[in-house]
Protein backbone atom coordinates (compact mmCIF):
# COMPACT_ATOMS: atom_id res chain seq x y z
CA UNK A 1 0.00 0.00 0.00
CA UNK A 2 0.98 3.68 -0.78
CA UNK A 3 0.67 6.23 1.52
CA UNK A 4 -0.22 9.32 -0.99
CA UNK A 5 -0.30 13.33 1.37
CA UNK A 6 -1.80 15.47 -1.71
CA UNK A 7 -1.81 19.47 -1.41
CA UNK A 8 -1.94 19.29 2.33
CA UNK A 9 -2.37 22.80 3.90
CA UNK A 10 -3.28 23.05 7.21
CA UNK A 11 -4.13 26.19 9.67
CA UNK A 12 -4.42 27.12 13.50
CA UNK A 13 -6.12 30.03 13.60
CA UNK A 14 -4.57 32.48 11.50
CA UNK A 15 -1.41 30.83 11.72
CA UNK A 16 -0.45 28.62 8.32
CA UNK A 17 1.63 25.42 9.73
CA UNK A 18 2.19 23.75 6.51
CA UNK A 19 1.33 24.70 2.95
CA UNK A 20 0.98 22.72 0.07
CA UNK A 21 2.92 19.67 1.10
CA UNK A 22 3.05 16.81 -1.43
CA UNK A 23 4.19 13.35 -0.42
CA UNK A 24 4.03 9.58 -1.14
CA UNK A 25 5.50 6.95 1.38
CA UNK A 26 5.78 4.15 -1.13
CA UNK A 27 5.24 0.63 -0.49
CA UNK A 28 8.39 -0.78 1.66
CA UNK A 29 9.52 2.29 1.83
CA UNK A 30 11.24 4.68 4.47
CA UNK A 31 10.78 8.36 4.11
CA UNK A 32 12.26 10.73 7.12
CA UNK A 33 10.54 13.90 7.55
CA UNK A 34 13.44 16.85 8.92
CA UNK A 35 12.99 20.21 9.64
CA UNK A 36 13.24 23.13 11.77
CA UNK A 37 11.46 23.05 14.86
CA UNK A 38 8.32 24.54 14.35
CA UNK A 39 7.69 23.66 10.93
CA UNK A 40 4.87 21.24 11.22
CA UNK A 41 6.56 18.07 10.83
CA UNK A 42 4.23 16.34 13.91
CA UNK A 43 1.34 18.01 12.23
CA UNK A 44 2.12 16.34 8.93
CA UNK A 45 2.37 13.13 10.62
CA UNK A 46 -1.36 13.70 12.68
CA UNK A 47 -3.07 14.67 9.26
CA UNK A 48 -1.43 11.33 7.78
CA UNK A 49 -2.50 9.07 10.16
CA UNK A 50 -5.87 10.63 10.14
CA UNK A 51 -5.72 11.89 13.99
CA UNK A 52 -6.25 15.49 12.45
CA UNK A 53 -8.35 17.01 9.03
CA UNK A 54 -6.37 19.13 7.34
CA UNK A 55 -7.46 22.64 6.30
CA UNK A 56 -6.89 22.07 2.64
CA UNK A 57 -5.94 18.89 0.58
CA UNK A 58 -6.13 15.33 1.27
CA UNK A 59 -4.99 12.11 2.32
CA UNK A 60 -4.93 9.02 -0.12
CA UNK A 61 -4.50 5.01 0.74
CA UNK A 62 -3.24 3.73 -2.73
CA UNK A 63 -3.40 -0.14 -3.45
CA UNK A 64 -3.82 -3.00 -1.39
CA UNK A 65 -3.18 -3.45 2.58
CA UNK A 66 -0.39 -6.47 3.92
CA UNK A 67 -2.45 -10.05 4.50
CA UNK A 68 -3.72 -10.26 7.99
CA UNK A 69 -3.60 -6.06 8.53
CA UNK A 70 -6.04 -5.29 11.33
CA UNK A 71 -4.99 -1.43 11.22
CA UNK A 72 -3.49 0.29 8.05
CA UNK A 73 -2.18 3.35 9.72
CA UNK A 74 0.12 2.42 12.76
CA UNK A 75 1.88 5.15 15.13
CA UNK A 76 4.84 4.63 17.78
CA UNK A 77 5.20 7.63 19.79
CA UNK A 78 8.59 9.21 21.23
CA UNK A 79 7.40 8.63 25.16
CA UNK A 80 6.36 5.15 24.43
CA UNK A 81 2.77 5.50 25.74
CA UNK A 82 3.00 2.30 28.17
CA UNK A 83 0.18 1.01 30.27
CA UNK A 84 2.15 0.90 33.56
CA UNK A 85 -0.20 -2.03 35.06
CA UNK A 86 -0.04 -4.62 32.46
CA UNK A 87 2.89 -6.47 31.81
CA UNK A 88 5.17 -6.39 28.09
CA UNK A 89 2.60 -8.75 27.19
CA UNK A 90 -0.29 -7.45 28.20
CA UNK A 91 0.60 -4.08 26.42
CA UNK A 92 0.90 -6.06 23.05
CA UNK A 93 -2.48 -7.72 23.91
CA UNK A 94 -4.32 -4.24 24.02
CA UNK A 95 -4.09 -3.61 20.88
CA UNK A 96 -5.74 -6.97 19.50
CA UNK A 97 -8.45 -7.14 21.79
CA UNK A 98 -11.35 -4.39 19.80
CA UNK A 99 -10.71 -7.51 16.76
CA UNK A 100 -12.40 -10.61 16.17
CA UNK A 101 -9.34 -12.96 16.17
CA UNK A 102 -9.25 -16.33 16.85
CA UNK A 103 -7.22 -17.61 20.17
CA UNK A 104 -4.80 -19.55 18.30
CA UNK A 105 -3.83 -16.38 16.18
CA UNK A 106 -3.89 -13.75 18.69
CA UNK A 107 -1.31 -15.66 20.49
CA UNK A 108 0.40 -16.73 17.87
CA UNK A 109 0.94 -12.80 16.75
CA UNK A 110 2.04 -11.69 20.22
CA UNK A 111 4.92 -14.44 20.23
CA UNK A 112 6.27 -13.32 16.91
CA UNK A 113 6.38 -10.09 17.72
CA UNK A 114 7.96 -10.68 20.72
CA UNK A 115 10.59 -12.80 18.99
CA UNK A 116 10.92 -10.23 15.92
CA UNK A 117 11.80 -7.74 18.58
CA UNK A 118 14.05 -9.23 21.20
CA UNK A 119 11.11 -9.47 24.19
CA UNK A 120 10.20 -12.93 24.15
CA UNK A 121 12.34 -13.44 27.44
CA UNK A 122 10.36 -10.22 28.99
CA UNK A 123 6.24 -11.10 28.20
CA UNK A 124 5.56 -11.16 31.99
CA UNK A 125 7.72 -7.89 32.61
CA UNK A 126 6.36 -4.64 33.45
CA UNK A 127 7.53 -1.08 32.17
CA UNK A 128 8.62 0.54 35.56
CA UNK A 129 11.55 -3.23 35.20
CA UNK A 130 12.68 -1.96 31.64
CA UNK A 131 14.96 0.47 30.12
CA UNK A 132 13.83 2.92 27.95
CA UNK A 133 14.83 1.29 25.23
CA UNK A 134 13.21 -1.84 25.83
CA UNK A 135 10.30 0.36 26.29
CA UNK A 136 10.68 1.63 23.19
CA UNK A 137 10.77 -1.98 21.78
CA UNK A 138 7.38 -2.68 23.53
CA UNK A 139 5.96 0.02 21.38
CA UNK A 140 7.48 -1.08 18.16
CA UNK A 141 6.11 -4.67 18.80
CA UNK A 142 2.83 -3.60 20.08
CA UNK A 143 2.04 -1.73 16.36
CA UNK A 144 3.92 -4.64 14.64
CA UNK A 145 0.84 -6.60 16.34
CA UNK A 146 -1.40 -5.60 14.00
CA UNK A 147 0.60 -5.97 10.98
CA UNK A 148 0.49 -2.45 9.59
CA UNK A 149 0.52 -1.32 6.16
CA UNK A 150 2.74 1.65 7.17
CA UNK A 151 4.33 3.09 10.58
CA UNK A 152 4.21 6.74 11.79
CA UNK A 153 7.15 7.27 14.21
CA UNK A 154 7.04 10.12 15.56
CA UNK A 155 11.17 10.84 17.17
CA UNK A 156 10.87 7.53 18.69
CA UNK A 157 14.56 7.59 19.82
CA UNK A 158 14.72 10.94 21.01
CA UNK A 159 13.82 10.28 24.52
CA UNK A 160 16.69 7.94 24.78
CA UNK A 161 20.49 8.51 25.57
CA UNK A 162 22.78 8.81 23.23
CA UNK A 163 23.92 5.07 23.40
CA UNK A 164 20.60 4.11 23.70
CA UNK A 165 19.27 5.56 20.68
CA UNK A 166 22.64 3.95 18.72
CA UNK A 167 21.85 0.74 19.78
CA UNK A 168 18.45 1.02 18.99
CA UNK A 169 18.49 2.65 15.25
CA UNK A 170 20.29 -0.54 14.30
CA UNK A 171 17.87 -2.57 15.74
CA UNK A 172 15.29 -0.89 13.54
CA UNK A 173 17.61 -0.52 10.27
CA UNK A 174 17.43 -4.62 11.00
CA UNK A 175 13.82 -4.79 11.60
CA UNK A 176 12.94 -2.59 8.71
CA UNK A 177 14.93 -4.98 6.11
CA UNK A 178 13.76 -8.06 7.54
CA UNK A 179 10.08 -7.33 7.15
CA UNK A 180 9.94 -4.95 4.58
CA UNK A 181 8.35 -2.09 6.67
CA UNK A 182 6.88 0.86 5.51
CA UNK A 183 7.24 3.89 7.74
CA UNK A 184 7.16 7.93 7.65
CA UNK A 185 9.41 8.92 9.94
CA UNK A 186 10.15 12.46 11.84
CA UNK A 187 12.99 13.34 13.62
CA UNK A 188 15.42 16.15 14.08
CA UNK A 189 18.58 14.06 13.89
CA UNK A 190 20.53 14.07 10.52
CA UNK A 191 22.51 11.10 11.12
CA UNK A 192 19.27 8.88 12.33
CA UNK A 193 17.58 10.13 8.83
CA UNK A 194 20.56 9.27 6.43
CA UNK A 195 21.08 5.76 8.56
CA UNK A 196 17.33 4.61 8.12
CA UNK A 197 15.45 6.24 5.42
CA UNK A 198 15.00 5.75 1.48
CA UNK A 199 14.40 9.53 0.88
CA UNK A 200 14.74 11.95 2.96
CA UNK A 201 11.81 15.29 3.11
CA UNK A 202 13.34 18.49 4.59
CA UNK A 203 10.87 20.94 5.44
CA UNK A 204 10.89 24.74 5.38
CA UNK A 205 10.94 27.15 8.15
CA UNK A 206 6.97 27.61 9.19
CA UNK A 207 4.88 27.49 7.07
CA UNK A 208 6.18 23.84 6.43
CA UNK A 209 6.77 23.45 2.70
CA UNK A 210 8.71 20.72 1.41
CA UNK A 211 12.41 22.15 0.13
CA UNK A 212 14.03 19.15 -1.50
CA UNK A 213 13.82 15.17 -1.21
CA UNK A 214 16.90 13.78 -0.94
CA UNK A 215 17.52 9.94 -1.93
CA UNK A 216 19.97 8.17 -0.33
CA UNK A 217 21.78 6.18 -2.89
CA UNK A 218 22.93 2.94 -0.63
CA UNK A 219 20.85 0.12 0.41
CA UNK A 220 20.28 0.67 3.78
CA UNK A 221 22.08 -2.74 4.66
CA UNK A 222 25.31 -1.34 3.11
CA UNK A 223 25.08 1.80 5.08
CA UNK A 224 27.92 2.04 7.78
CA UNK A 225 29.28 4.78 10.01
CA UNK A 226 31.69 6.98 8.24
CA UNK A 227 30.81 6.24 4.75
CA UNK A 228 31.85 9.41 2.27
CA UNK A 229 28.61 9.34 0.81
CA UNK A 230 26.27 9.37 3.81
CA UNK A 231 28.12 11.99 5.15
CA UNK A 232 28.10 14.28 1.94
CA UNK A 233 24.13 13.57 2.09
CA UNK A 234 23.88 14.32 5.86
CA UNK A 235 25.70 17.70 4.96
CA UNK A 236 23.82 18.57 2.22
CA UNK A 237 20.48 17.99 4.27
CA UNK A 238 22.11 20.55 6.83
CA UNK A 239 22.67 23.04 4.70
CA UNK A 240 19.47 23.16 3.21
CA UNK A 241 17.71 23.59 6.85
CA UNK A 242 20.72 25.46 8.71
CA UNK A 243 19.95 28.89 8.00
CA UNK A 244 15.98 28.12 8.92
CA UNK A 245 16.68 26.04 11.74
CA UNK A 246 18.83 29.14 13.49
CA UNK A 247 16.10 31.39 12.11
CA UNK A 248 13.28 29.17 13.87
CA UNK A 249 15.46 28.89 17.16
CA UNK A 250 15.73 32.71 17.13
CA UNK A 251 11.82 33.21 16.96
CA UNK A 252 11.51 30.67 19.66
CA UNK A 253 13.94 32.79 22.01
CA UNK A 254 12.41 35.51 21.07
CA UNK A 255 8.59 34.46 21.32
CA UNK A 256 7.67 36.22 18.33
Amino acid sequence: MELELSNITHRYGDVTAIEGVDLTVREREVVALIGPSGCGKSTLLSIAGGLLAPSEGAVYQQGDVPEGCLNPLTYVFQDFALLPWRSVEGNIRLVLADHKLPTREREERITQVLEQTGLADFRGAYPRQLSGGMCQRVGIARALAVKPAVLLMDEPLSALDAQTRALLLEEFVDLFARLSISSLYVTHNLDEAVRLADRVVALSRRPGMVREVVDIPIPVAERKDGDPVLTACREQLWQLIRNEAIAADQELTDGS
